[in-house]
């Protein structure tokens, strides 16, 4: 699938590469790229299906296939670097990566710190729990309760949103996904706050858990690029090539291949 989308990109993208030159007025994040011929990318390689590590320790997903086709369109070498979701945003803030695809949530708040391109798809909040009261909500407002604890990953949209609409509830926030659904099947903890995809992706994942999640999620979030505010020339080409991608059907058969195709689930450990 990936060789396909690959040679659908180059296709599309070697005649852009020439209009604009990655080395013509380049700012510090650009400069960068082009004098070590390197992409830096992180993510926190445990959000799948957006990003996550496979049975052989390698990394898979939508964002991973995403940072390769631009790593292939700069002509330069792709390195990516795995860390927790809470560390992005310092990580990018001291150059120690080039851009950020970790399906991170566009915000007001990031907005302020970060420049983002896209969005590159939509996504939103939803809750997974073993409990059949709170999996038939319909209304965040529905566990506000003090009795619940609710999970939600460090420094997150989602452990933001708890706090928002559920005030009263004991946020537990987690370091992992992974870590959020073994305590939930341990019974540690009554829901996880997580976008959609990854609560619907653990249902099929852990089919004699009792796990289950909402049929409709509760936020509509755009999902973006992260690149630093000082760099508008490295921003412009980020967006000239995400604009092709969706363009020329690549964003499209990413979408398919990690949201309508499940084949995948079977190379996780």
């Amino acid at each position: 699938m990936f060789n396909a989308i690959k040679r659908l990109m180059l296709g599309g993208l070697v005649a852009l590469a020439v209009v604009f030159p990655i080395n013509s007025m380049a700012g510090d994040t650009l400069q960068r790229v082009v004098d070590f011929k390197v992409l830096k990318v992180g993510m926190s390689a445990n959000q799948p299906p957006m990003n996550m590590a496979n049975r052989e320790g390698g990394l898979m997903g939508f964002d991973v296939d995403l940072a390769k086709a631009l790593a292939v369109a700069m002509r330069v070498k792709l390195e990516i670097k795995p860390m927790p979701f809470g560390e992005l945003m310092t990580a990018l803030e001291e150059d120690k990566i080039d851009l950020i695809i970790s399906g991170m949530s566009i915000t007001p708040e990031r907005t302020e710190l970060v420049s983002f391109v896209g969005p590159y798809m939509m996504s939103g909040k939803s809750i997974l729990t073993k409990n059949s009261v709170l999996g038939d909500i319909s209304e965040s407002e529905e566990f506000n309760r003090k009795e619940l604890k609710l999970m939600a990953l460090s420094n997150s949209t989602s452990a933001t949103f708890v706090k928002t609409v559920a005030p009263d509830a004991k946020l537990v926030e987690i370091g992992s996904y992974d870590e959020g659904v073994a305590m939930l099947i341990d019974d540690k903890a009554d829901a996880l706050v997580a976008d959609m995809p990854m609560c619907v992706l653990s249902v099929l994942r852990f089919p004699e858990a009792g796990l289950t999640t909402l049929d409709r999620p509760l936020t509509v979030e755009p999902i973006g690029i992260a690149v630093s505010k000082g760099d508008a020339q490295f921003f412009n080409l980020v967006d000239n090539f995400l604009t092709a991608y969706e363009k020329t059907g690549v964003l499209s058969q990413l979408r398919k291949k990690w949201f309508e195709d499940s084949s995948w689930v079977a190379a996780l450990p």
